[in-house]
C-alpha cells in the first residue's frame, strides 16, 4: 500500500469490558431490547395512542427512556448543573416535561426509536470508559431527593437501570391493551 495510510482500527483491537461494567452493559442492553420489541411493527399512531388510564403511550415512554439516559449522563459528566432546579420549575415547565412522556405530532416513532439508540450508545460508552464508578455528585435539587444526597455513578447506573426496566414493564402492559401483543410468554 503506497502513498496510503490507515487511519482506521481494526475492531478486534476494541478493549473487552469484563466484570461489572460488562454486567451493567448486559443488564442494560436486555431491558432496552424489551422496551423497544413493545414497538415492532407499530404505525405513529399506534405509539401515540393511550391504552390505559395513565397519560403513557408507547412513543412517549422511548422519549422518556431517552431523556433519562441523556439527562444522568449529563449529570455523571458535570453534576447537578447539568439538570434543573426542579424545586423552582414553572407550571409551563412541567408542561414540557409532560411532553416528553407522548409522541407529539411532528414525531415518529422511528425517529424516537434512533434518538434512543443515540443515547444507548453514548452511556455505554461512559460506562465503557470511565476510570471511576464509586465518584459522586450531589444529586440536584428535586421534591424527591433527599436534601444532601450524593450519587455515585454506580447509583445513576442503577438509576437507569430501574428506569429502563420499570418502563419495559409499562411498555408491555400498554402494547397488550392495543393489540394483544405481548413482550414475553
Amino acid at each position: 500500500m503506497t502513498g496510503t495510510t490507515r487511519t482506521t482500527r481494526d475492531l478486534s483491537e476494541r478493549p473487552t469490558i469484563t466484570g461489572e461494567r460488562a454486567d451493567w452493559l448486559e443488564t442494560l442492553a436486555k431491558h432496552r431490547h424489551f422496551l423497544r420489541f413493545t414497538t415492532r411493527d407499530l404505525t405513529d399512531e399506534q405509539a401515540r395512542q393511550r391504552t390505559t388510564p395513565s397519560e403513557l403511550c408507547l412513543g412517549g415512554l422511548i422519549k422518556h427512556v431517552t431523556e433519562v439516559e441523556r439527562a444522568w449522563g449529563d449529570f455523571i459528566l458535570n453534576g447537578p448543573s447539568s439538570m434543573p432546579d426542579f424545586t423552582a420549575m414553572t407550571d409551563a415547565d412541567w408542561a414540557r416535561r409532560a411532553d416528553g412522556f407522548r409522541l407529539l405530532p411532528e414525531e415518529t416513532l422511528t425517529g424516537v426509536l434512533a434518538d434512543y439508540a443515540e443515547a444507548a450508545r453514548r452511556t455505554d460508552e461512559l460506562v465503557a470508559s470511565l476510570s471511576d464508578l464509586d465518584a459522586t455528585w450531589p444529586l440536584p435539587k428535586a421534591p424527591w431527593s433527599e436534601p444532601g444526597a450524593r450519587w455515585s455513578v454506580r447509583q445513576v447506573l442503577m438509576h437507569i437501570v430501574s428506569e429502563t426496566a420499570q418502563h419495559a414493564g409499562h411498555a408491555d402492559i400498554i402494547r397488550e391493551a392495543l393489540d394483544g401483543a405481548k413482550s414475553m410468554g
